[in-house]
Parts: structure tokens; sequence; C-alpha cells
């Protein structure tokens, strides 16, 4: 079980993505349930939101290979490119979609390959 870590301003769209993290059998955590000892396994964030743009890019300086998933109403743009997500999913996607993006992003980096 691996802990993924959520930023979604929305309310219901985050408790949506927790119900698909727990389904695919991990943990979902939020900024504030994170101490500065964990290391979450995968970021899944609303890039239009600055706050989890920001957290995404202090997380990945510090976590260089912490895998990032853009559930975003937005196409990719050259700021949200910028953190090489290993997926963008533009909002309404399918459930399994980010099911997939979630076991790709927990795949071996070497064998991550994703169609933006």
């Amino acid at each position: 079980m691996a802990q993924i870590l959520i930023s979604e301003p929305n309310p219901d769209l985050r408790v949506l993505l927790e119900t698909v993290v727990r389904r695919a059998g991990h943990e979902p955590v939020g900024h504030g349930e994170l101490t500065n000892d964990d290391t979450p396994a995968v970021m899944i964030i609303e890039p239009a939101s600055a706050e989890g743009l920001a957290a995404a890019a202090g997380l990945r300086s510090r976590l260089e290979d912490l895998p990032i998933i853009y559930t975003s109403i937005f196409p990719p743009t050259a700021e949200t490119r910028a953190l090489g997500p290993v997926a963008h999913l533009i909002k309404p996607f399918r459930l399994h979609d980010l099911e997939d993006a979630i076991s790709l992003a927990l795949s071996p980096p070497g064998i991550r390959a994703w169609a933006h």
C-alpha cells in the first residue's frame, strides 16, 4: 500500500479522488497529514491551483523522482510540463484512467511512459 498525496481544492472532487485511491489499495493523504519524515509515493494535484502547484514544486525539489499526476480542467502548459508529470488527465476523465495513471506512477521509473 502506497501513500498518495492528494492536492485538490474542490472538496467533492477530493473525496472522489480519495475513493479511487482507496479502491486501488492505497492510502490517500493531504498536505496537513504529512510529517517531515513522510514521503508520499505519488502526488495527485490540480495544477490550476497555485497552492497545489507550489506544493508539487516544493516536494519535487526535495524528492526528485516523486511521480506527479495532474487532474485538471486545463490542458498541459509549459509551466505544468516543467515538473514532468507522469500523467495529465483532463477533467472530466474516466476513473479507470486515474487508476491506470496511479499504476503507471508506481511502476519503476525506467518503464514509465505516458502520452501527454
